[in-house]
């Protein structure tokens, strides 16, 4: 089982180098393809979009297959994606990489979270899947450094042809450790939807893409901001991504601390306050490279902060339709890096410093934690209506 989770954990490690590397490259690829800025920035946006795409997609078909033959499928389609991303010129083609690598996504996470509850021992399947999780932030207190290393000593193509690398040995981690498995669960489709009838879930999707936008709305650009806000050069973009990537580690180490202390909604919603309490800070105090530093550095906790809590929120409001829950929480999750994206490009678009798109970026993270103040208000209710009817 430990071999399993390590190959997993590769896979997602190999996809948080593809979503997240590109911010610390974003300068050079600009430069390198002739495109502005926030012109590149939309190639982030293009990920998340193939995420959303993948998603439901792969999860219509994937029952046809072994749950192995899936996922070698997938991580081979996250080759090819970062494969053609790496030797593109034009735009076209720069954004069709970036959709095929976004593509198999959320489909990897949630193939790999049903073989490991096929074989981890009962009680164990939430740190398995766990393990595989921590793919993803190592990936970025290592790989997107790296990553921003390489972009900045050599080219930016260097950076996408490792991964594409990294991605063909994954298919071989996968073809030697991976058991090979089928999902033979069958439940009703029209089923998995009836918990979208109810209003909670659909305000934990709000706020987990609203989350996620407001924090990369700023961080999709925070090499520029770092090197034209700031003040720092461009060889410490190394260092600094290196930082933010530690915050996203322990930001997440820390929510499952307090987990045991606290209810996942007052641990989302306090988080989302520091966000937007953070993200104005650096608006105010941006030029300021301590304070940068120390804020940006507290965005990145808060963004992987949030993402065990409104988990375990759509766990408990997705009743009946757990699997389908869980893609609604990638959809939306990536949905939210491509709002992000565009809503920070857009004001320099617009004419604004650099420093401005820190604004749109307290706003969503504001309208995230109004997402879960509603949410927390529609279960008082119920609570207290089912108590006078017991009453």
């Amino acid at each position: 089982m430990k071999k399993t989770i390590f190959s997993l954990a590769l896979g997602t490690f190999g996809l948080g180098m593809a979503e997240f590397g590109i911010m610390g490259v974003l300068t050079e690829l600009a430069r390198d393809t002739g495109i502005s800025i926030p012109s590149a920035g939309n190639m982030i946006s293009f990920y998340a979009f193939g995420v959303v795409i993948g998603a439901p997609i792969v999860a219509l078909f994937s029952g046809k297959f072994s749950l192995k033959t899936t996922l070698l499928f997938l991580v081979a389609m996250c080759a090819v994606g970062n494969a053609v991303f790496t030797f593109s010129s034009s735009y076209f083609w720069l954004a069709a990489g970036r959709l095929i690598s976004g593509f198999p996504h959320g489909a990897i996470f949630g193939v790999g979270a049903i073989i490991l509850s096929k074989i981890a021992p009962p009680g164990k399947v939430t740190v398995a899947v766990a393990g595989m999780i921590a793919g993803m932030t190592v990936a970025n207190l290592m790989g997107v450094p790296l990553g921003t290393w390489l972009g900045h000593e050599f080219n930016w193509r260097y950076t996408f042809l490792l991964i594409a690398v990294f991605d063909a040995l994954v298919i071989l981690s996968v073809l030697m450790w991976v058991p090979n498995l089928h999902d033979k669960t069958e439940t009703q489709l029209a089923e998995q939807f009836h918990f979208l009838k109810k209003p909670e879930p659909w305000l934990i999707f709000a706020a987990t893409m609203f989350g996620n936008a407001g924090v990369f709305a700023w961080f999709s650009f925070v090499k520029p901001f770092m090197v034209n806000v700031s003040g720092f050069s461009e060889g410490l973009m190394t260092v600094i991504m290196m930082l933010m990537g530690l915050g996203m580690v322990l930001g997440n180490l820390l929510s499952g601390k307090l987990s045991g202390r606290f209810s996942p909604l007052r641990i989302a919603a306090t988080t989302d306050l520091i966000i937007v309490a953070s993200l104005l800070l650096l608006f105010a105090f941006g030029e300021h490279k301590t304070a940068s530093l120390v804020m940006g550095f507290i965005c990145c906790a808060g963004l992987f902060a949030l993402s065990a809590p409104l988990q375990i929120l759509l766990l408990q409001n997705a009743k009946g339709g757990e699997m389908l829950g869980a893609a609604g929480g990638q959809m939306a999750f990536n949905l939210g890096s491509a709002i992000g994206a565009y809503f920070g490009g857009l004001m320099i678009t617009l004419g604004f410093s650099w420093s401005y798109v820190t604004l749109p970026a307290a706003l969503l993270s504001f309208s995230a934690m109004s997402a879960l103040l509603m949410y927390g208000y529609l279960k008082a209710r119920k609570n207290q209506a089912n108590a006078r009817a017991l009453a």
